[in-house]
């Protein structure tokens, strides 16, 4: 039998063979035991650790032989390019690295996981998505609030408080869903939100609370009411990165708080 050699193919499959890998990893709310069993294997595999500036560097003990490189974003602060994130990640890959892209959260809830995702797709690089806990339930539920509870709330609402072009989301329709509603990304425009709700119809006695640093050892927060809560921010200097609850449920804050204690130092 006759083999013929496909020089242009065989070239490919060589190429192929020596392209790397990307995990998108979430890292979870900011207590590094909330990292999941599949994140902790991808840091073990990976010979690169491309991490965001809220995560806590205790991660890194999974990946203790990786190269790290910090690739920040936060609000207010000087940021690394989402574009230049994009690229670095393609070329490590296609330099035959394994690469572990670890953001806070989940990747794909506000972490931008899905653009990067579409360019990895696009050119042509294997990636892993790796769902962490979102800050909008691990954050909640350490203070003992559950974003969900019946007779309360039947749902939840995730929305940002910062958009990239500057709108601002229809406070109007979501004063009226009836869910909780959880503000990643807010506190800049605190003020601007609460009066949007108030103006919409939402009580002014509605349970409402800030959390900063949710899930660690620096967590400080407020609770009080829609009528309250930014006053409240304000005279205990809270600051972002930060979350704010809006819900009946956040009444249950105090009547959990045993409970969230033992969670926190379990």
């Amino acid at each position: 039998m006759d083999f013929i050699f496909d020089h242009e193919r065989s070239a490919e499959n060589i190429i192929k063979a020596n392209i790397g890998k990307v995990y998108l990893v979430g890292a979870g709310p900011g207590d590094p035991e909330l990292l999941t069993l599949k994140a902790v294997r991808a840091l073990a595999d990976a010979d690169v650790v491309m991490i965001d500036d809220l995560v806590d560097r205790r991660v890194l003990a999974h990946a203790p032989a990786a190269r790290v490189i910090e690739v920040g974003k936060r609000g207010g602060c000087k940021s690394t390019p989402q574009a230049f994130i994009e690229r670095l990640m393609v070329r490590l890959a296609r330099r035959g690295h394994i690469v572990a892209r670890v953001k806070g959260g989940d990747p794909f809830v506000f972490g931008r996981g899905g653009e990067e995702a579409l360019a990895l797709a696009k050119a042509g690089i294997d990636c892993e998505v790796i769902s962490g806990i979102t800050a909008g339930i691990g954050v909640p539920a350490a203070l003992g609030i559950p974003v969900t509870h019946r007779g309360m709330a039947r749902g939840v609402t995730f929305v940002t408080g910062h958009t990239g072009d500057g709108t601002a989301p229809d406070w109007r329709a979501l004063a009226h869903t009836g869910t909780t509603l959880v503000i990643y990304m807010g506190m800049q425009r605190l003020t601007e939100i609460i009066g949007a709700l108030q103006s919409a119809g939402m009580p002014a006695n509605t349970p409402a609370a800030a959390i900063a640093h949710g899930t660690t050892e620096r967590e400080r927060h407020v609770i009080g009411t829609l009528a309250t809560l930014a006053d409240a921010v304000h005279g205990a200097a809270l600051g972002s990165p930060a979350l704010i609850v809006i819900g009946e449920v956040v009444s249950l804050a105090h009547a959990t708080a045993r409970c969230a204690s033992q969670l926190r130092t379990a």
